[in-house]
């Protein structure tokens, strides 16, 4: 009994850590238009013991409603009209021992990019673009030593300025890249709500901090985080299945430099998002619909109504 209660109270001292991460106020910041994809709150991709594993995820991004503060704006009052994003993204994480490992993330992304323009006529038309690029990578080292199970670990390492930042005619926060060089620290925990129940929780923090720009232009600080709940006793043969529940928050500072748009970018959302996971080991696949509940946002930007995300990987 008494070991329960002192587990109880490592999880309640975890959660109550991460939901301070959660709250806190900061001031700051990601992508002025909202296309992240890299959000916390992935369960596929936590430590499970010494190996590898490499996967390929889809993720699409539809912004299409302008937005002001906390409310919807007219479309009038942006001349951006259409974001819509598909991203692809290869991964590879390898842990050499119970305490050590790495995570290496290759994104490539289409985008549709739909903008109103005005001629000198005082005609206006909409001009699409259309684009596929790489996008920038992130190298992650993991340290997983605070504990025997590897259930709470520490993330850090860089965002590198791989992807296209210089699209022409294009501004800065709708390119694929953003031309910095980003430090990435984070953290993740996740823990049995009861010892030996089948429901567990998780939290999930991850910090973007740009460190180099380019061209005048320097992308917003970033805080993304999550807290969840799944429940891993459901099992079909040899098929394990997990529901998944969760709240993800992000806050994103605005964009600084002579080539940003500080009072256009700049955001702080909420999202639940309900997923699942299936086993078939050594294959996993992950899915889930990230649903805007809270949105508040500088200026005028587009944002989406639902962002969903698919992931298949392999172990070995």
């Amino acid at each position: 009994m008494k070991k329960s209660l002192s587990g109880l109270a490592t999880n309640f001292g975890a959660g109550l850590l991460a939901l301070t991460l959660l709250v806190t106020p900061s001031n700051l910041h990601a992508c002025a238009c909202g296309c992240g994809v890299f959000d916390t709150g992935t369960l596929w991709n936590f430590p499970q013991g010494p190996g590898g594993m490499v996967y390929s995820e889809y993720a699409f991004n539809s912004q299409s409603h302008n937005w002001h503060n906390m409310g919807p704006s007219g479309s009038a009052n942006n001349a951006d009209q259409l974001i819509q994003t598909s991203w692809m993204i290869g991964g590879l994480q390898y842990f050499f021992n119970q305490n050590w490992g790495f995570e290496l993330q290759v994104p490539t992304a289409s985008r549709l990019f739909a903008k109103t323009t005005t001629g000198e006529d005082g005609s206006s038309s909409v001009n699409n673009s259309n684009w596929y690029t790489l996008g920038d990578m992130r190298l992650t080292g993991y340290y997983t030593g605070l504990f025997k199970d590897m259930n709470t670990g520490l993330q850090f390492g860089l965002k590198l300025p791989t992807g296209t930042w210089n699209q022409s005619g294009i501004d800065r926060d709708t390119q694929i890249g953003t031309g910095s060089t980003d430090l990435l620290l984070g953290f993740y925990t996740h823990h049995h709500i009861v010892p030996g129940s089948q429901f567990n929780w998780f939290a999930q923090s991850m910090f973007d901090l740009p460190m180099i720009t380019q061209a005048g232009y320097r992308p917003g600080v970033e805080l993304d985080s999550a807290l969840g709940v799944y429940v891993d006793g459901i099992h079909l043969g040899k098929v394990q299945i997990q529901p998944i529940g969760q709240m993800l928050v992000s806050n994103r500072a605005s964009d600084q430099g002579p080539n940003a748009n500080p009072t256009d970018s700049g955001y702080q959302r909420v999202l639940l998002s309900p997923g699942f996971q299936i086993d078939i080991h050594p294959i996993r696949i992950y899915a889930d619909a990230e649903l805007p509940v809270i949105q508040s946002v500088v200026g005028q930007q587009l944002v989406s109504q639902c962002l969903v995300k698919v992931n298949v990987s392999y172990m070995f």
